[in-house]
């Protein structure tokens, strides 16, 4: 399996306060041969943890892919 690499961006959706955490779309898209493009709604601290969340995600799901496919 190759690695998979990944970028992304967040936009927001409802800020973080210091009572409540924030909710981001987070989309995710990875290089060759993961050139897939992903779409997250993810509630977070901070847009740097939706981020790295959203990643996470992908990781997972084109690793997932690559087991379906052996």
């Amino acid at each position: 399996m190759s690695r998979v690499l990944a970028s992304a961006t967040v936009d927001v959706i409802k800020p973080n306060t210091p009572k409540t955490i924030g909710s981001f779309r987070v989309e995710v898209w990875g290089q060759n041969p993961y050139d897939y493009v992903r779409h997250y709604e993810i509630m977070a601290q901070s847009d740097t943890v939706a981020a790295q969340e959203g990643i996470r995600r992908f990781v997972d799901e084109m690793e997932a892919l690559d087991l379906n496919k052996e």
